[in-house]
């Protein structure tokens, strides 16, 4: 087999043969990555039909079943299946779209530019630079005749970034993600630290609406003041919950500890340590009153609750109801939850991807929860075993985004040959 660059490469199973292509071609990634950028799927409004086309038309010369997947027309999804050499499937996962971007606040082009080996734009690592890397890594098994050790499905979404329904939801509800295991492209870097992420943390979203009664601010005895009766069932619920030390299942500690130990440098070692030994508690939102001189009748609050994954979040939240239930003129108005989910650290899909990662980047790969949660958890609800992996940066929704060359290049290496380590791992 030729390849762009008019050098014969050998046929070959695994992911040798790619990655090789990969390297050899990086100049047409690098153009791949600008082109994704130049289109704008800024979410909201989450328009990806142009970016779908384009990838659409991308993968027309390659031997790749391609289907395009819609309940909303302007929000497709794309489909992309690449037979192997075994029934079992790897799936990639990559979201198209983008958080906005104001275009004054940055030094780059936020639609895509090159410079000093960086590729700058909305969307560079988070993550249109590892869709661009995903892509490629197709591109590179077609172009040097390699059958995939397994069969490969790779889901290109929409809706990603306002947790639309649009996107993942959407093939998940039509059964379209038949799959044994997952990799996402999310960026998983840190200040130059590598990670693979193998779990998330639960949550709960609490909505406390405050009951009072109305008086004059000359006379505030006469009345009842919902604002002081809502903060002080917000210190309440911070003191005896915020306090707690979570109960951690002896599975989750290694994954809690090497958690620690990759955040540690950024946040500090005993800010990292609380992130995941206690409930973190988030007043994100806080209404009430109309005017300086009147006593507020009503109130709202908005609190995010999150539980390293492990912990039982129903428990927590009946405990949440119980000292609410204890604060007078405070109610529950609305609630959404979650439970954290995990992997076996040293389960075949990790020790596949973070194997791969080392030997890719010879640096050391942290397995480690995220902080929040996302696509991965809904897969992982779903029976399919998920990571999330992406050398970048941690300038995601920031302005100028960039991810360096050579990430987009060892993104696209380390997807190439992730088939072959899985596979390896799941026949031992």
């Amino acid at each position: 087999m030729v390849d762009d660059t008019g050098t014969a490469r050998p046929t070959t199973a695994g992911g040798d043969a790619p990655a090789e292509y990969v390297r050899a071609n990086r100049e047409a990634l690098v153009s791949l990555a600008l082109d994704l950028l130049a289109v704008d799927t800024s979410n909201p409004p989450g328009d990806t039909r142009e970016i779908v086309a384009a990838i659409e038309r991308y993968l027309d010369p390659l031997p790749v079943e391609v289907e395009r997947f819609a309940v909303d027309p302007a929000k497709p999804n794309l489909l992309v299946r690449v037979p192997g050499a075994s029934d079992r499937t790897l799936l990639y996962n990559g979201h198209l779209d983008t958080v906005p971007f104001d275009a004054d606040a940055w030094t780059r082009d936020p639609l895509g530019e090159r410079a000093d080996g960086r590729v700058y734009g909305r969307g560079a690592t988070d993550m249109k630079g590892a869709v661009a890397s995903l892509l490629f890594a197709i591109r590179a098994f077609a172009a040097t005749d390699t059958e995939p050790p397994v069969d490969l499905l790779f889901a290109f979404v929409s809706d990603e970034e306002v947790g639309g329904d649009a996107g993942l939801p959407a093939l998940l509800d039509a059964g379209a993600l038949d799959a044994d295991a997952c990799v996402i492209g999310e960026p998983t870097c840190e200040e130059g630290r590598h990670s693979v992420t193998v779990a998330d943390r639960g949550s709960i979203w609490l909505t406390l609406d405050a009951a009072g009664k109305a008086a004059h601010g000359s006379r505030p005895t006469l009345g009842v003041n919902a604002v002081d009766r809502l903060y002080d069932a917000v210190k309440r619920l911070r003191r005896r919950f915020g306090s707690e030390r979570l109960d951690i299942e002896a599975e989750m500690e290694p994954i809690v500890e090497e958690s620690i130990e990759y955040y540690a440098p950024s946040m500090g070692e005993a800010t990292a340590r609380d992130l995941f030994r206690y409930p973190s508690i988030n007043l994100g939102v806080f209404e009430g009153g109309d005017a300086v001189n009147a006593v507020p009748q009503s109130a709202r609050a908005e609190l995010d609750v999150r539980l390293t994954a492990g912990v039982h979040t129903p428990d927590v939240l009946a405990g949440i109801r119980d000292c609410v239930a204890d604060c007078e003129g405070i109610t529950v108005a609305d609630v959404s939850w979650s439970i954290g989910t995990a992997e076996d650290p040293d389960g075949p899909l990790v020790e596949a991807v973070a194997s791969t990662a080392t030997a890719v980047t010879g640096d050391r790969v942290f397995r480690r929860s995220a902080t929040g949660g996302g696509d991965a958890k809904k897969l992982r609800n779903a029976g399919v075993s998920t990571v999330e992996f992406a050398l970048g940066t941690d300038t995601l929704h920031a302005p100028d985004e960039y991810v360096p060359v050579d990430a987009l290049v060892d993104n696209a290496a380390v997807y190439a040959q992730i088939p072959a380590a899985w596979r390896a791992e799941t026949d031992r």
